[in-house]
């Protein structure tokens, strides 16, 4: 028997953390009857959102693997909790093969108290995805910010394919290792464009991190991104640099319209769904990309995304029945 949707929703519009584990079940659930009873948990949430949006900080942090995200990570919980903030950690994981399930298990790299009620992490596997997130990812991170103070996406650390955290995360973090430079000419195209904080790990070890933070800085002016912060830490104890990073992920949320680019992530993942749904024969249905962006612009900012996915598919529904009814498709 599914779990309620509605009733999950009002519990996380309530800041009830223990609804998290369950919400994140049925988010994440292919079943059908799971699937309308996620419609019916989003449904609950968008009735307290709209202009005010969730409270939460949606954060994304990305970057390569072995650059020390799940120590950073670790250390960033331990400062939020100490200032009494709730955190919900996705880590996104490459999934085995074998079982399909995420392969390192960040939960078990990411250091907390396990008997600790103000946080919830949780192990997503990526599966087939090139974008850096599990294909819930998005809603379930929309989800949680209406009951934790911190909601951290983690991507798979792959590459420049994984920029899709910056279509879902109010502020993105980019992790880079000391001794990047090669790495950085890689991602200067891809991943160095999307940062709007760029952290320097192991700052402990002296000068490699120092040339490091300045090589990021003029990666970054040479792309035009002068203003990002690029900030050096080290998550060894005693840590250094966190708090420092708190405040510039803090100033960078207190700076943008939230709720625009909240409007802006939960299109883009309405998108994605459908995409993923009914794939490319589906977009033509609509009359490409472009087209269908363009419907989701027309629609109310505050529906959340399994409604626009709804109109994505009425709409290319009502194509098949009667050509020409959607703009730009037909004759």
């Amino acid at each position: 028997m599914s779990a309620d949707g509605a009733a999950l929703g009002a519990r996380l519009r309530e800041r009830d953390l223990s609804a998290a584990p369950a919400a994140l079940n049925l988010l994440e659930s292919t079943a059908p009857a799971d699937r309308e009873q996620s419609r019916m948990l989003l449904r609950a949430l968008s009735e307290a959102g709209g202009p005010a949006e969730a409270p939460g900080h949606v954060i994304g942090v990305t970057g390569p693997p072995g650059a020390g995200k799940s120590m950073l990570l670790s250390a960033l919980l331990k400062r939020w909790r100490e200032r009494g903030s709730s955190a919900a950690i996705l880590a996104v994981d490459p999934s085995s093969r074998q079982s399909g399930g995420a392969l390192l298990g960040d939960r078990a790299r990411i250091e907390f108290d396990a008997a600790d009620r103000g946080v919830f992490i949780r192990s997503t596997s990526a599966g087939e995805r090139l974008g850096g997130l599990a294909w819930a990812t998005r809603t379930a991170s929309q989800a949680l910010a209406y009951a934790f103070a911190v909601v951290v996406i983690e991507t798979v650390g792959v590459g420049q394919a994984e920029t899709e955290v910056a279509d879902a995360a109010d502020t993105v973090a980019v992790v880079v290792p000391p001794g990047a430079g090669d790495v950085l000419q890689f991602y200067k195209a891809g991943i160095m464009e999307i940062p709007d904080v760029v952290v320097v790990t192991k700052a402990d070890l002296g000068a490699i991190a120092t040339r490091t933070r300045r090589d990021v800085s003029a990666a970054l002016r040479s792309l035009g991104y002068d203003a990002t912060p690029v900030l050096a830490v080290s998550s060894l104890p005693p840590a250094t640099g966190i708090d420092e990073l708190i405040a510039a992920l803090e100033h960078h949320r207190a700076s943008i319209d939230v709720s625009a680019r909240r409007v802006r992530a939960r299109r883009a993942g309405a998108l994605a769904d459908y995409a993923r749904e009914h794939g490319e024969r589906g977009l033509r249905a609509l009359g490409g990309r472009r087209a269908a962006e363009g419907l989701l612009e027309a629609e109310q900012p505050a529906l959340d995304t399994a409604a626009l996915v709804d109109v994505l598919e009425r709409c290319a529904q009502a194509e098949v029945t009667e050509p020409g009814s959607v703009p730009g498709v037909g004759g």
